[in-house]
C-alpha cells in the first residue's frame, strides 16, 4: 500500500527501512468512489492526502456556477487545501475523485509528529514546498503570458495520457477555456 508514497519520498530524501516503517505508521488508508468528496468548500481540511491510485481534484465554483479546476492530483501526487489544513480554518475548495481512488491520508497532529520522529521528512516537505510555488508562479505567468495553443502544449507535455482520463471540459477548465476553445485548438493540433 506504500510503494508509491515510499518510492516518491526516496527520489527526494534517503530513508532507512526504521524510517520507512516509522513514516508509514503515520498515514491511514481511505478509498474514495468516483464522485465522493475529500473535502468540500466551507469544511476545514483535516487531512493531507497522498494519491496512491486514481485520480482527484482540487476546484472552486464562483459565483455564476462556473468551476474552476486548480489542480489534477494523478498517482505519486498530494492534494489538500493548505490553507484550511494548517490554520485548520473553513477551505475555499472541494476536492473529489474523478476515478475510484485510493490515498493515503495524514492529520495535522500526525503530521507534525512525523516531522519530530523522521526528520528528514522536513526536508522532504520543503522541496516539495518549493517545487508548488515553483509551479504555482510557473502556472500563473503561463496564464498571463501564453497563447490558448502554448497552454495547451504545455499541459500535454505535463500530462500526457490525462485526456484518456478526465473529459474535456475540465480540461477547459483547468486551462481557463471554453470547452469551445479547446476543441478547436486540439482539431488543429490533428489536422
Amino acid at each position: 500500500m506504500f510503494e508509491i508514497l515510499l518510492k516518491n519520498i526516496n527520489t527526494k530524501v534517503t530513508l532507512t527501512t526504521d524510517e520507512e516503517a516509522s513514516l508509514t505508521s503515520f498515514f491511514h488508508s481511505k478509498k474514495l468512489r468516483k464522485r465522493q468528496y475529500f473535502l468540500q468548500e466551507g469544511d476545514v481540511c483535516k487531512h493531507l492526502a497522498f494519491v496512491e491510485k486514481g485520480l482527484l481534484r482540487s476546484y472552486t465554483i464562483d459565483e455564476k456556477g462556473i468551476e474552476h479546476i486548480l489542480q489534477f492530483a494523478l498517482e505519486g501526487w498530494w492534494i489538500s487545501d493548505l490553507y484550511s489544513f494548517y490554520a485548520q480554518q473553513p477551505g475555499t475548495y472541494t476536492i473529489d475523485a474523478l476515478e475510484d481512488s485510493e490515498i493515503l491520508t495524514l492529520s495535522l497532529a500526525d503530521f507534525e509528529e512525523m516531522l519530530l520522529k523522521v526528520p528528514k521528512m522536513e526536508r522532504y516537505i520543503r522541496i516539495l514546498m518549493q517545487n508548488n510555488i515553483i509551479a504555482s508562479n510557473n502556472r500563473v505567468s503561463c496564464s498571463l503570458s501564453f497563447t490558448a495553443e502554448q497552454k495547451y502544449l504545455k499541459f500535454t507535455e505535463a500530462f500526457p495520457d490525462i485526456f484518456n482520463r478526465v473529459p474535456q471540459h475540465m480540461i477547459a477548465s483547468f486551462l481557463g477555456f471554453t470547452k469551445e476553445t479547446l476543441s478547436r485548438i486540439r482539431a488543429k493540433r490533428t489536422s
